[in-house]
């Protein structure tokens, strides 16, 4: 696995040239941020030494570098879920790699359902903290020491320096955004009505399934994560309506551009040498 990572940071290192000061994973329906990087480098994940195949519609399957406010930007377009039958160690893997790359901060994005009542459907959700309800962690098996330590500490996974300039910029553009707990299930089913109302009772603000694994490997890393989920649909009514991953994408598409300008206003404004230095490397 570590010879695999490394294979594949040394060729896209090659191809890109630079250390990303930034990495974002974009989840479904959430691609636009890659189109206003300026000289964009692209990569398909088919070209990619080691890399997964997303297969998942609403998932491009590239990888974008380029330059956005003076920050070095990379995203990957596309990730890879444990119910498409991947193991852990593959959905994780463009994580490890962009980590022995040298970058220090992740941003992941995902669409989310809603638990919380008080949230309405295409509202922007903050993550604070999550609930692992996957049944797997990525990190079983053997440690993998140059990657980060056996027990990582979990108490502080959502970076508070990138979570409070999100609220500042939210805020001063005006955009409404919620912030709570994110519960990730295995899938690819949607909950039923009991299990969305035990997820509530178990202090779950939005569900879904990914991000979890992404951001125990980065914190295993050491890395400065951020994550922000789109509320696609509610699973708070008793007379819950039928869910489609098709409504996910269109509410995840429309939502996307108001995501967009908070993370491009984000990364205009952060201040990198303020974040706290990765631990690892």
């Amino acid at each position: 696995m570590l010879d695999e990572i490394k294979s594949t940071a040394t060729f896209l290192k090659k191809k890109i040239n630079q250390t990303p000061d930034i990495v974002l994973i974009l989840g479904s329906g959430l691609g636009e941020l890659a189109t206003i990087l300026k000289d964009p480098v692209e990569v398909l994940y088919s070209d990619i030494p080691h890399f997964p195949q997303t297969t998942v519609a609403g998932h491009t399957g590239k990888l974008t570098f380029g330059e956005l406010h003076g920050k070095k930007i990379l995203i990957f377009q596309g990730r890879f879920h444990y119910y498409e039958g991947y193991s852990m160690n593959e959905v994780i893997f463009p994580i490890r790699v962009a980590g022995y790359m040298g970058a220090k901060n992740l941003i992941v994005t995902n669409a989310a359902g809603g638990l919380n009542p008080q949230f309405e459907v295409g509202e922007i959700m903050l993550i604070t903290d999550h609930i692992n309800q996957m049944g797997d962690n990525p990190l079983i098996g053997k440690n993998i020491d140059e990657l980060g330590p056996r027990f990582p500490d979990m108490t502080k996974t959502y970076s508070k320096e990138m979570n409070n300039l999100l609220v500042d910029v939210a805020n001063n553009t005006f955009v409404s955004l919620q912030s709570g707990v994110y519960v990730a299930v295995s899938g690819p089913t949607y909950e039923t009505p009991a299990e969305f109302k035990y997820l509530r009772i178990i202090g779950g603000d939005a569900v879904g399934m990914s991000t979890v694994p992404e951001v125990i490997a980065a914190k295993h890393m050491g890395m400065n994560v951020m994550g922000i989920s789109v509320i696609t649909d509610m699973g708070t009514d008793e007379n819950i309506e039928p869910i489609s991953h098709e409504e996910v994408q269109r509410v995840a598409q429309n939502t996307g551009k108001t995501l967009t300008k908070l993370l491009e206003n984000w990364i205009k404004q952060v201040d990198l040498a303020s974040l706290p230095a990765n631990e690892n490397h």
